[in-house]
């Protein structure tokens, strides 16, 4: 029971004591107790007479029948005998309601029983920021522990939510706690409020682990004696309704099944062993037993991979080049090393050759070209993407221990394609994870290596599986991310960006075909001319592949499918001026970025994963310290390549004709366009130190000219990377000239980019600075 709380405090006259044994009389607490000894019974009856008052306080040691001053602690509650009843056999019921901490002082008597003077004492609270915090726990948890123990009643709950004073809350938990005496004694003699709280709160979550052990065991008891009388029950009346039809249990039925299927399946030695193993274990197994359902999923997975099962190849060299180029524009280089790879299987029958890695932009066609290779070669083809995984166990499956377990997605595409020889495509190798659940692209290393694939072994089936004749092609739009292990397997075979006869080539002869089928349209109902598709191609999308028009052009489709549907007439002519009144207006400018000669302005060139691209980049001087900002979402890399064009730019102030102290008393601030986007690399610095030598002298930096190219302190132009993609990205914006370093050269191969940039583009071999100046500055 609790008490109201109250505001009592000890006068100056002598208190009765009444010893405690293994009890402590919290303020605010109504406590009952059975008094037998004589001391305690005239103290008691002599507090009656007065006010009620006494002093509650515990005895050192219980065992102690008359204890002594010096055997109780210094520290008890001032009480009010607020209920008592003599009982027949001497004894009193009694029940005090604890009012407030005191301090005994000294003793005044000892016969007939001990009485001392009392002082008051002062309780404080140390911490105020905390306060509310610690009361919300102690209260939850005081809450759970209402729940979970019949030993704390409804009302004590109630009381606890209404608690204004974090002390009187801490002893009103302490006294449902089942403490022992010099923990009780601990918390009545701990003066500080939030401390007092704590101690508390520490104790209640013990108590708390008690009583969730005692409830789990409780439930836990409970479930099994009524599981196991259920399936009693059940499996009586079973054996009973089994007998009078004449059938046997399931899991023997079940396993002649598994027999027949593993006597007609082709099975290899082993798995054939390692089936007619679990089809006994099978059928000693009782019917009920919740090991049935897991073997059978076993056993189905073994009895339907396809161990032996495969398609013949049907490679036919020219057969398979109409195809590709059926299926695909463009694509020179990469078709010519899929027809060699071809060419080497239909001479060898078995052969472990390389595993194929096409890398490049999206929407350049990697995972179509799959499907195309699988037609040309009469196979299956199955694809899985491994963007984001993060578990190993998606490679290579998980252990049957764990409930739900499956095969990893390598088995469980075979299962599907049903042979054991597809076109097997791995996209997105290049985004997969890792975390503490295992390296996924450590578990390919297996999948992917022609040495060791012959005997794959997935954690589920814990059978070695034959990938050797599984024809694997990973694909990716950036190598860097690929583990070097994982890339050493891979035979990279590079998909370079669209140019625009490209796409639009693309576009009249596939997508625009495509799209008239998917959203019911003829000729008749739209018809695209080369001016429309240009629009599209340049003003509506920005891209190395194609997937951004196919969307531009099935949004026309779309437009006039409405139309169409809702009575209205087709003819529909796309043209340039109808596209703009179709689509909106234009999202991108093309050709160059300025239409003339600017000072501090150079235009760069820059390679992504999404291709070719080119940027500007803005130079200005102000007067200032000497300070370098660089903004526009600038990686480290690209800082650091501004910071050695600008030391380069400084050493050659006098050659400029700069003061030698022009630059410290100037602040220069590089900036890039397109702040949102993140821009990394080094290729940048030969346009950052052109920009800047002309805004120190003010002379101009050519419009229509591009630049890329490292920079080194003392002025060298080193070699790049990605110089198709940025010529290609150069010609689409309308540059006319081009500088690239002179290591360079031999990455302008008229294989690899059309005769038409060669044209439409004049290039310029710089191997310093000075030569890239020379030519950009006018």
């Amino acid at each position: 029971m609790q008490a109201s709380p109250r505001d009592a405090r000890p006068d100056s006259a002598p208190l009765p004591i009444i010893p405690l044994r293994d009890l402590v009389v919290f303020p605010g607490m109504i406590v009952p107790l059975i008094l037998g000894r004589q001391r305690s019974l005239r103290a008691l009856r002599d507090a009656r007479a007065e006010d009620g008052l006494l002093f509650a306080v515990a005895q050192r040691n219980p065992e102690t029948e008359e204890p002594v001053p010096e055997e109780l602690y210094s520290l008890g509650t001032v009480a009010r005998c607020v209920r008592s009843l003599e009982m027949p056999d001497g004894t009193i019921q009694a029940e005090l309601e604890g009012l407030s901490r005191a301090q005994a002082t000294h003793v005044t008597q000892t016969e007939p029983y001990i009485a001392m003077r009392v002082g008051a004492v002062e309780e404080v609270t140390t911490s105020s920021w905390q306060v509310e915090a610690l009361k919300r726990s102690a209260l939850a948890q005081f809450e759970e522990a209402a729940q979970l123990s019949r030993g704390i009643p409804p009302e004590a709950l109630v009381t606890a939510l209404n608690a204004e004073d974090i002390g009187q809350l801490a002893d009103l938990i302490a006294s449902y706690l089942d403490l022992g005496l010099p923990d009780r004694q601990g918390l009545l003699e701990e003066l500080d409020r939030v401390k007092r709280l704590e101690r508390t709160s520490e104790s209640l979550v013990a108590e708390l682990n008690i009583l969730r052990l005692e409830r789990k065991i409780h439930e836990k008891v409970e479930e099994e004696i009524d599981d196991s009388q259920r399936e009693y029950w059940l499996r009586e009346h079973l054996r009973a309704i089994q007998d009078e039809l004449g059938q046997r249990e399931g899991s023997q039925s079940d396993a002649a099944e598994y027999r027949q299927r593993l006597e007609d399946a082709d099975l290899p030695e082993e798995a054939r062993t390692k089936a007619q193993e679990e089809i006994e274990r099978l059928e000693r197994m009782p019917a009920a037993s919740p090991e049935v359902s897991v073997l059978r999923t076993y056993l189905d997975w073994i009895l339907e991979m396809p161990w032996r099962t495969g398609t013949s190849d049907e490679i036919e060299i020219e057969r398979a080049a109409e195809i590709l180029d059926q299926d695909h524009y463009g694509l020179r280089k990469a078709k010519e090393r899929i027809l060699e790879f071809l060419a080497v299987r239909q001479l060898v029958d078995d052969v472990k050759g390389p595993i194929l890695c096409f890398a490049g932009p999206p929407g350049v066609g990697k995972t179509s070209i799959g499907r195309s290779i699988a037609r040309a070669m009469n196979r299956e083809f199955i694809r899985i993407s491994l963007g984001g995984v993060r578990d190993e166990a998606e490679i290579r499956g998980h252990r049957r221990t764990y409930v739900g377990a499956l095969p990893g997605r390598i088995i469980q595409a075979l299962r599907r394609a049903g042979s054991n020889n597809p076109v097997f495509m791995i996209d997105e190798v290049d985004k997969i994870g890792a975390d503490f659940r295992g390296d996924p692209s450590s578990a390919l290393l297996e999948v992917l290596d022609p040495e060791q694939n012959s005997s794959f072994s997935d954690h589920y089936l814990e059978i070695p599986f034959d990938l050797s004749r599984v024809m694997f092609i990973a694909t990716g739009n950036i190598l860097d991310t690929i583990p070097p292990a994982l890339q050493d397997r891979l035979e990279v075979i590079h998909f370079p960006g669209y140019i625009e006869d490209e796409k639009m080539n693309i576009a009249r002869d596939y997508l625009v075909r495509k799209q008239r089928v998917e959203h019911g349209l003829t000729g008749k109902d739209i018809r695209f001319h080369d001016s429309g598709l240009r629009t599209l191609i340049r003003h509506y999308t920005r891209e190395a592949g194609v997937r951004n028009l196919e969307r531009e052009i099935a949004g026309l489709c779309r437009k006039v499918a409405r139309r169409v549907a809702g009575g209205g007439n087709g003819g529909t002519q796309i043209t340039a001026p109808r596209v703009e009144e179709l689509v909106g207006p234009r999202k991108f400018s093309h050709g160059v970025a300025r239409n003339e000669p600017t000072v501090g302005v150079s235009t760069g060139l820059s390679y992504s994963e999404a291709g070719g691209d080119v940027i500007s980049i803005e130079v200005g001087v102000v007067d200032g310290e000497g300070e370098l900002m660089l903004t526009g979402s600038l990686g480290d890399v690209m800082k650091e390549s501004a910071q050695a064009a600008l030391s380069y730019v400084r050493g050659q102030a006098s050659e400029l004709g700069l003061d030698t102290g022009y630059f410290a008393k100037r602040d220069i601030h590089v900036h890039v366009p397109s702040g949102a986007v993140p821009k990394e690399g080094p290729s940048a610095g030969a346009a950052i130190a052109t920009a800047l030598v002309s805004a120190v002298t003010g002379r101009r930096v050519r419009h229509d000219l591009a630049m890329t190219g490292e920079v080194t302190l003392h002025g060298q132009v080193l070699e790049i990377g990605g110089v198709r993609e940025k010529v290609l990205a150069a010609h689409r914006a309308g540059i006319k000239t081009i500088v690239i370093p002179k290591d360079n050269a031999k990455d302008l191969d008229p294989e690899e980019i059309p005769a038409v940039v060669f044209k439409d583009i004049e290039f310029v071999h710089a191997s310093s600075m000075q030569e890239v100046l020379d030519v950009a500055l006018t």
